[in-house]
């Protein structure tokens, strides 16, 4: 008898490869998220700079304190499509686990169509904030006089770019691609 006769659990589906527009998100969001570690580490040597300027060398700090803040406030936004793609951020599972698959993806859907709700329109008040300052040429008030579009951009770009993070999710999942819970179709226990 083969393994295939009655009892036996179905194999898994194969992995078919993922949509060329689905990928090239991945792609984006990859890219977004090495630069958005880049900034992390680079405000880190900003900061020992500071200090170092400060402490030892008696001198005022100029830039540092505006260019760490708006590099942390940008690498939280251009992170966060890689933190949604590799399931990175913080979730509560209990509910997703005792529910079967099927509610489990209901649920995950449910989920993200809420939060891509949310960052859809925070995306559309964030564009015109961000255009008001280019169009302006807004600038900070400190001495650096930093221009504020630049930092502004991220905002914005980011929202959109993790709400086509969440919509390649919500497709993956829906047509069963990939489970919920971010492991492959087939693969969860």
């Amino acid at each position: 008898m083969s393994s295939e006769g009655r009892g036996a659990a179905a194999p898994p589906p194969a992995r078919r490869p993922l949509p060329g527009w689905v990928t090239a998100i991945h792609t984006v969001s990859r890219v977004l998220g090495v630069f958005s570690a880049g900034l992390i580490v680079l405000s880190v040597v900003v900061i020992c700079q500071m200090v170092f300027v400060r402490a030892v060398l008696g001198q005022s700090s100029i830039w540092q304190t505006e260019f760490v803040t708006f590099s942390l406030v940008a690498a939280t936004f251009l992170g966060a499509p890689y933190i949604q793609m590799t399931h990175g951020h913080v979730g509560v599972d209990v509910l997703p686990l005792i529910l079967a698959r099927r509610g489990r993806r209901l649920l995950h859907l449910a989920g993200a169509t809420i939060t891509l709700a949310f960052c859809l329109v925070f995306a559309y008040a964030a564009w015109p904030w961000w255009h008001e300052a280019w169009a302006k040429g807004l600038t900070t008030p400190s001495i650096w006089r930093a221009r504020l579009w630049i930092p502004y951009l991220a905002v914005p770009v980011g929202l959109v770019w993790l709400c086509l993070q969440l919509v390649a999710e919500m497709v993956l999942v829906a047509s069963d691609r990939q489970d919920p819970m971010g492991t492959p179709a087939g693969m969860e226990s």
